[in-house]
């Protein structure tokens, strides 16, 4: 008689490094599929469209993600050369100044002037080379930081979607007045319009996690945090709208 069950060695070989990294595919077919299912449900909803919009801003997310990852070569090698080409003038320039003669005719006073302004010219040719070196790493800074507001404008376009869906209407609220707002969802239609908002804030999310997750730039985490802490922030006021509606289908009687 064979046993209830069977006892495998346990296997101490951690997963590949690539399933522990966002796939940026994925994420754009899983954005287009809800831009799919929000067009069928809502066709001529402006959520349609502004998730549209995201479906586009995915796709060029993921190549652009691919493209600030690789190293820039061309100003690699500008780097380089204007390191060297500094360094060899200095080079140059200490190997034409008598050094013997200045020390034999300079006084104290002349002395620590003359090194003062030795010394602030390495300052400046240092801070030239730093600047030099990490120029690709600010024209990445800059370029992600204007796609991740980017990001945080399509959060808040969302957000005004859902601003007027309120299900407090269908929980029996007093009679509209001429400038209250248009509502026409059932309660299943009002569900499912919130539960897109949702999930189109938690893509974004996921978009903004791409940039983070390819960079080690403090500053580009951390603006990547706080689109994630302003999607969950906006997903939480949609989350106790639903918990409305789930307090709607508990008080109705059961069959």
């Amino acid at each position: 008689m064979a046993p209830p069950f069977s006892l495998k060695p346990f296997s101490s070989n951690l997963p590949p490094v690539s399933k522990r990294i966002l796939n940026p595919e994925l994420i754009v077919k899983t954005v287009a599929q809800l831009r799919d299912r929000i067009a069928e449900r809502f066709p001529e909803s402006g959520l349609a469209g502004v998730c549209a919009d995201l479906t586009e801003t995915a796709r060029a997310t993921a190549a652009r993600v691919e493209n600030l990852a690789r190293p820039n070569i061309a100003l690699r090698f500008l780097a380089v050369a204007v390191v060297a080409a500094g360094i060899a003038a200095q080079v140059y320039v200490a190997h034409l100044i008598d050094w013997a003669g200045v020390l034999s005719r300079s006084d104290p006073v002349g002395l620590t002037q003359g090194l003062d302004a030795v010394v602030n010219l390495l300052i400046l040719a240092f801070g030239a080379i730093w600047f030099v070196l990490t120029l690709e790493q600010r024209l990445k800074r800059r370029e992600v930081q204007r796609r991740l507001y980017e990001l945080r404008a399509f959060a808040h376009v969302i957000d005004m979607h859902q601003l007027t869906k309120d299900p407090t209407v269908l929980l029996g609220a007093p009679e509209p007045t001429s400038s209250s707002p248009v509502r026409r969802m059932s309660e299943f239609q009002l569900s499912r319009y919130l539960d897109y908002c949702s999930e189109m804030l938690a893509l974004i999310a996921k978009l903004a996690a791409l940039y983070a997750g390819r960079s080690r730039d403090r500053e580009v985490i951390m603006a990547a945090g706080e689109v994630e802490e302003l999607t969950s922030s906006l997903g939480r006021k949609i989350w106790q709208k639903i918990m409305i509606l789930n307090q709607l289908d508990e008080r109705r009687p059961c069959p």
